[in-house]
């Protein structure tokens, strides 16, 4: 396919598009909306289609303050979630009151050889206005070769009036393709909130 470009930002001389859609473009397959739901759960979809999927969640609020937003993957459809992961995390945070500031590893955040649901947001506040959003990017989970990478970033009004920004990655150590997600608070319903999974063509 011959690349177009437009030399002089005139869309009107723009003369043909592509037929196609192009490499690395976001497929939306499925939104799910929470309402004072237990968990949100993706168990069809995740499949060799893609080799990567993207979880957008956007405005995850909890019905009980001070949660962190986890989740987890099964390899059976969704029977159980429980895949053996290792992750790695760390946040910069900063307080309403511009009282404190910092970045830094966070231990209690991550996992070695867990099966544990993994934190992937700081602990979020239940008031009114306070949520969470960011996104989950989960490789190549239909793979029966490696494990099963995953990269996730996460904004949270932290229940202590505290932006905090967190990085998370990690794998699960697992040759079992990985065909659902799930998603929850630590404690507590999830009060309300939209996650749309992806696939990236």
């Amino acid at each position: 396919m011959a690349l177009i470009s437009v030399s002089n930002n005139a869309l009107q001389n723009i003369t043909a598009v592509p037929a196609s859609v192009a490499s690395g473009a976001l497929i939306l397959l499925s939104t799910q909306t929470a309402s004072s739901s237990a968990s949100v759960s993706f168990t069809s979809g995740i499949d060799s289609t893609y080799d990567s999927y993207v979880f957008k969640f956007i405005n995850i609020h909890p019905a009980t303050d001070k949660q962190y937003f986890t989740f987890q993957g099964s390899t059976n459809g969704g029977s159980t979630y429980a895949t053996t992961v290792t992750t790695t995390d760390f946040a910069a945070y900063h307080t309403e009151s511009d009282s404190a500031t910092g970045l830094g590893y966070e231990a209690s955040a991550d996992q070695a050889q867990g099966t544990a649901f993994i934190k992937i947001s700081n602990t979020v506040g239940n008031g009114a206005d306070e949520c969470c959003v960011g996104y989950l990017h989960l490789f190549n989970p239909s793979s029966t070769t490696y494990v099963k990478h995953f990269i996730n970033r996460s904004q949270t009004y932290q229940g202590d009036n505290y932006s905090v920004d967190e990085y998370k990655a990690g794998y699960f150590n697992t040759t079992s393709a990985i065909n659902a997600i799930q998603f929850k608070f630590a404690s507590g319903n999830i009060n309300d909130g939209i996650i749309k999974m992806y696939g990236v063509k």
